[in-house]
């Protein structure tokens, strides 16, 4: 939550970061062309309400099938939650942040902060590495994180949103996602499942493995993207702004699935 309030805060009131997040934007949207402005309208669509509303129902589902009666009751108040506090957040807080990089008529809309569509790309993952079995929660984070960074860049080329407002999205998700952890470790300590245990021994070397996978994910694939847009060295140097907020998107999508795919990892009562 702190971390929200700094990341508006600094998005709307610090001339500088207003300047590198504009500059950050016009680096996605210099990267569009027409066949990947279908594959970003996919990909971005992919989170709106009636697919984000089914994959919901389909998490139910996996929690109910696996018994887990309070992972399906938790769920989907944690989706409609972070949905609804995106929306509600948008029009309290939204103000034009005008950028010469537009012109004059093709500015952002003022209620955009934060993303809804990061927000609903975050919150799924998140909840789909809690709903999965124990074995599956490390492969689930590293294709969320890929999928939730997809959507992100997705939106950013379509020109929807700035780099700010994904990243306050991804922080109202995990703002639910803590609170859905507080509850679970709650019912979890009264009514112990076998693949449910939280241990208190974190472990540095999966999380870091998970991060270190991420990231080589990450890397190629934005190489990749460099590569087949023909974009020159000369482009990304003259661009640090979009490879900063490029990576600081990552990160943070990367951090948050880790984290919770750590911490919920099985553990032997002696580890527990």
């Amino acid at each position: 939550m702190v971390a929200l309030a700094i990341t508006g805060f600094i998005a709307f009131r610090w001339p500088l970061v207003r300047a590198h997040d504009a500059a950050s934007l016009a680096g996605f949207v210099a990267l569009s062309s027409r066949r990947l402005d279908g594959l970003a309208s996919f990909i971005a669509h992919s989170v709106d309400p009636t697919p984000y509303a089914l994959a919901g129902l389909a998490l139910v589902a996996i929690a109910l099938i696996r018994r887990r009666w309070l992972l399906a009751g938790v769920v989907p108040l944690t989706m409609v939650g972070a949905a609804a506090t995106t929306e509600l957040l948008k029009p309290i807080v939204g103000h034009l942040r005008y950028s010469d990089w537009f012109g004059p008529h093709q500015q952002i809309a003022a209620a955009s902060w934060p993303s809804g569509h990061a927000t609903a790309a975050m919150t799924l993952v998140l909840c789909a590495v809690l709903v999965v079995p124990a074995a599956a929660r490390p492969l689930v984070a590293v294709l969320g994180c890929a999928f939730a960074i997809g959507v992100s860049y997705s939106i950013l080329m379509l020109r929807w949103h700035f780099p700010s407002d994904v990243l306050g999205g991804y922080l109202v998700a995990g703002a639910w996602i803590s609170l859905a952890l507080a509850v679970l470790w709650w019912g979890w300590d009264r009514w112990p499942a076998r693949d449910t245990h939280v241990s208190l021994s974190l472990g540095v070397s999966p999380l870091f493995a998970r991060l270190a996978l991420i990231g080589v994910l990450f890397g190629g694939g934005f190489g990749l993207l460099l590569v087949r847009t023909r974009l020159s060295a000369t482009y990304a140097s003259g661009h640090a702004s979009l490879l900063a907020g490029a990576s600081l998107i990552a990160l943070l999508a990367a951090l948050l699935t880790a984290a919770v795919a750590a911490v919920t990892r099985p553990s032997s009562p002696a580890t527990a």
